[in-house]
């Protein structure tokens, strides 16, 4: 594969992804155009007009442009500025000075699996004695579970760090205390709507429950990555800091940065968020110069070489391959991957997910146009919110199938996986609706509950099920009662044909790592001809065009899941789109990414 091969996937999940949806109309949004002085301001950075417009858009004033373009830098940020860390590392410390039994308990998506990977490696370069556990998706589910905890203690453990889990488990936590079990919390999901932690914990380290800005959008390998941090800090604090022990411990925490940026980047946590910038550019680097042998193995296996990474990559390439082990299996052969030293049983497991990637993408299309029926013939898209139960769903695909429905009918979405006493669901949102509030507001008929704003999951007695659909529907109807349910599609400026060149697309690359808060820009070009125009891929799914302006060149643009466009093209379009340099056999050709159109006025 080329550079590119990350796109090539994203084509490939944007198929699957359209091929069952509805039609939503947009509302375009065009940011208002920078004053000149605003834009004296960004010149004084030697900033390209069109980044300057874009950095304002993000809330990036001149001031923060230079260290928001080039943070890499996370050493200024004090891991100890997180509460609870000292007693945390104090903790940690004894353990491995006693060689107590250790073990880290993660969650099973893609960043908790990274998180317990790091904090596994981690401990073992510290001559820990720690074994990962990540509880089963359908056998154990979400989070901290009494009887494992209680296990891992008959087994000799003695002391469980949590990483990206565990917030809201005040009884389990509670319950290894009386059996003789510490636990350290570390985490990065919302606190409870009562504010109550796991007071029993030796140590809770959670930036939710701080007031840090900056570390608040931290992942939770992100989290984890700042408890090792400050491990390290207490270490040459104590044994020295001579030149040798500083570049050793530099050296440890630049190993561990590729799982940072898979994390965060899986998670879809703020890439407007500095230190998130920082990790992530330090991690891709990684990533694209020296990853670990089970990551390298698995780039290998998707197609990615060194050298092309970057957040698109993770977000349409390895994220899903490690979160397909915890959906369809088990999260440990993922871990194990990531932890692996044999070249052999690497490839074995990258095989492994691969496949499990394949089969995950064949049972959300299949649930996807099941359920999408179903919402159609009940007419459940009419309410402002989507409360629908399947028993045929995987339960490791239900927040896929329940995203996909999101994007189908842009309502807040909840997906019930039928049980035989009780039933689990995973809930996805949109950005006007707070879907954990929601929860939170109706936890006396709930089991257990927890996640984000855009998106949570929560296990409810069946007895309980009506009394929640109706409670949630009307929640929704009174939060989103003033609110228009139609996609907004955020425009960063107007450029004309003559603006688009290879230097502006090479200026844009600044802006990298892209991603959740901080977008690829996204611009319009109006009154644009129509030279060729084409559909393309399965069922005709995508539209290609040739688009030029009055005497200007032509252009080729791309429209991923909109081939529906091409008998009723009008001779005029206006143009909503991404600025891109497609690479193949190693020519370099600017496309523009058809994100919308509609016909000029």
């Amino acid at each position: 594969m080329d550079s590119r091969s990350w796109y090539d996937h994203a084509r490939s999940f944007q198929s699957l992804r359209t091929r069952h949806m509805t039609i939503l109309t947009k509302q375009w949004q065009l940011a208002p155009a920078l004053t000149a002085e605003l834009q004296a301001g960004y010149q004084k950075q030697h900033l390209h007009p069109v980044i300057a417009q874009v950095l304002f858009n993000r809330g990036v004033s001149a001031d923060q442009a230079a260290a928001f373009l080039v943070a890499q830098d996370f050493r200024h940020v004090n891991p100890y500025r997180l509460s609870g860390m000292s007693e945390a590392v104090y903790r940690l410390r004894r353990a491995i000075k006693r060689a107590e039994p250790i073990a880290v308990y993660g969650d099973f998506d893609a960043d908790g699996v990274t998180a317990t990977a790091l904090m596994v490696s981690f401990l073992r370069v510290l001559k820990a004695d720690v074994i990962p556990y990540i509880p089963h998706r359908v056998d154990e589910g979400y989070g901290l579970n009494t009887p494992a905890l209680l296990k891992l203690a008959d087994e000799g453990v003695k002391l469980v760090v949590t990483v990206d889990c565990g917030i809201r488990s005040v009884q389990e936590v509670a319950a290894a205390a009386d059996y003789g079990l510490d636990v350290i919390i570390t985490d990065h999901h919302s606190v409870s709507a009562d504010g109550l932690i796991p007071d029993r914990a030796v140590a809770v380290v959670n930036p939710q429950k701080d007031d840090d800005p900056l570390l608040k959008g931290l992942s939770g390998v992100g989290v984890a990555f700042m408890l090792a941090r400050a491990l390290l800090v207490d270490a040459l604090l104590r044994n020295g800091q001579s030149p040798q022990a500083q570049k050793r411990y530099t050296d440890l925490l630049e190993s561990l940065l590729d799982l940072v940026a898979i994390g965060t980047v899986a998670d879809i946590m703020p890439l407007n968020n500095v230190l998130n910038r920082a990790l992530v550019k330090r991690g891709l680097a990684r990533m694209n110069r020296a990853p670990r042998l089970g990551l390298a193995v698995l780039m290998d296996e998707a197609g990615l070489k060194p050298g092309t990474v970057n957040a698109g990559s993770i977000s349409f390439v390895i994220g899903p391959r490690i979160n397909a082990a915890g959906r369809l299996d088990s999260a440990m052969l993922a871990c194990e991957l990531l932890l692996e030293t044999d070249a052999t049983r690497a490839r074995v497991l990258a095989q492994e997910l691969s496949k499990l990637n394949d089969k995950r993408q064949r049972l959300t299309r299949e649930a996807q146009a099941r359920i999408s029926q179903r919402i159609q013939e009940q007419g459940l898209a009419e309410n402002t919110l989507i409360f629908v139960q399947d028993d045929e769903v995987q339960p490791g695909i239900v927040g896929l199938v329940a995203g996909r429905l999101v994007e189908e009918h842009y309502r807040p979405t909840v997906v019930v996986e039928h049980g035989e006493h009780e039933s689990r669901a995973s809930c996805r949102s949109i950005a006007q609706f707070h879907i954990t509030r929601a929860l939170d507001a109706n936890a006396d008929l709930l089991v257990r509950h927890g996640g984000h704003a855009m998106a949570a999951g929560f296990t409810v007695l069946n007895d309980n099920l009506p009394h929640l659909r109706q409670a949630l529907l009307d929640y929704a109807q009174r939060e989103l009662a003033d609110v228009a349910l139609q996609p907004i599609l955020n425009i960063d400026a107007e450029l004309s044909m003559r603006q688009l060149t290879m230097d502006l697309a090479d200026e844009l690359t600044i802006l990298e790592p892209t991603g959740h808060a901080n977008p690829p820009p996204t611009f319009v070009t109006r009154r644009l001809g129509i030279r060729e125009a084409r559909t393309v891929g399965q069922d005709s799914a995508h539209l290609r065009l040739k688009v030029s302006a009055q005497g200007e060149p032509p252009i080729d643009a791309i429209g991923f899941g909109l081939g529906h466009w091409l008998p009723q093209l009008p001779p005029l379009i206006d143009l909503a789109y991404q600025l891109e340099v497609n690479v193949y056999q190693d020519r370099r050709n600017l496309q523009l990414r058809i994100l919308d159109l509609m016909p000029s006025s």
